[in-house]
């Protein structure tokens, strides 16, 4: 019989987490039929044999077990993974799971729910981190976005604006935007896979319940991939996807980030920046920022302004919740509508 729900779950040499993960799923509340999609990519260590155990724990309380994997010598890795835990399963809709994370015994039956409402959303929750004293900003930013900044702060470095390990989805959908990207080691394959949603119109949903415990350690996947790769996939997706409905924007940072982002802009792009705008007196003293490396003759210089002198809309490149609300303040005293009079880029 098909499931209702299958639990996408890539494993890599999970072994010291892999016992409480699959417990977590033992542990669902949910009333509908069930699977468990595993996909071992070349563990090395004893992830398979924790794997077997749980197989017959979970499919004596009714959870079938679908297990596939290799072993060859390096793993392919969690893009591939995920593709084949999802082609090996049946379910209407996916419920994605790291395999070092725990989940709460209502995240299937909550995010069912959602997702059976919203076909055409990705459907995330909150989270717990574990250690809780680890990425506090980062933690804080993906509980407290509201409904509206889910959609309108896809441009930040934090990338997708509900994580990965609380995706779910139809099956449907998924294969109306996927598959992962293959690439591997270095891929954001998430973050692809989040733009790509939203080209298509997709949804952000989130359960505003903590049913994630979410860990931090020095082993997990997202460390592989470097700054700048992320980087260069978050400008192209702005200038694809916001800078197209502005004649002309102001950059808010004088700085170095604001700086790297005009540097980083293609030249049509960059003929659209009338400012940068800052509250630093010595950098607006200055007058304007002038493109050395522009082939345009004579080169552009744009003016820096005081931000209160400056016109939206704005492309922000300050960091939030690391001013003890400075940054904040200012920003909600011009009285604008985040998405259309600005966007957080940093």
């Amino acid at each position: 019989m098909q499931a209702h729900v299958s639990i996408i779950l890539p494993v890599h040499n999970a072994e010291p987490w892999l016992d409480e993960c699959l417990r977590s799923v033992l542990q669902q509340d949910f009333e509908g039929t069930m699977e468990l999609s595993v996909f071992n990519d070349a563990s090395k260590d004893k992830s398979g044999a924790i794997i077997e155990k749980w197989r017959v724990k979970l499919e004596d309380s009714g959870v079938h077990v679908i297990i596939g994997g290799h072993d060859s010598p390096s793993p392919r890795g969690v893009g591939y993974s995920k593709n084949q835990a999802v082609a090996q399963s049946s379910g209407s809709y996916l419920c994605f799971l790291d395999s070092d994370d725990v989940m709460m015994p209502q995240r299937v039956r909550l995010q069912h729910q959602a997702a059976v409402q919203h076909p055409s959303s990705i459907v995330g929750c909150r989270v717990r981190r574990d250690p809780p004293n680890s990425t506090e900003r980062y933690t804080r930013w993906i509980n407290q976005l509201t409904p509206e900044q889910l959609l309108t702060q896809v441009f930040t470095a934090n990338g997708p604006t509900v994580i990965m390990p609380t995706w779910f989805c139809s099956r449907a959908w998924f294969s109306h935007v996927g598959p992962f990207d293959e690439g591997g080691q270095g891929v954001p394959e998430d973050l692809l896979f989040f733009y790509e949603h939203l080209r298509k119109g997709g949804g952000v949903i989130r359960v505003d319940q903590s049913l994630l415990l979410y860990r931090y350690h020095p082993r997990a996947a997202t460390h592989s991939v470097l700054e700048s790769t992320i980087w260069a996939h978050r400008v192209r997706f702005l200038e694809e996807q916001a800078l197209p409905r502005w004649a002309a924007f102001t950059i808010w940072n004088a700085g170095k980030q604001g700086r790297r982002l005009y540097r980083s802009l293609t030249a049509a792009s960059q003929r659209k920046v009338v400012a940068f705008c800052d509250v630093d007196e010595n950098k607006i003293r200055k007058g304007f920022y002038c493109h050395e490396d522009s082939q345009e003759r004579p080169k552009p210089q744009i003016p820096i302004l005081h931000f209160r002198a400056a016109r939206p809309p704005f492309v922000i490149c300050v960091k939030l919740d690391l001013t003890g609300g400075a940054f904040e303040d200012n920003l909600r005293s011009l009285h604008l509508q985040e998405g259309r009079d600005f966007l957080h880029f940093s």
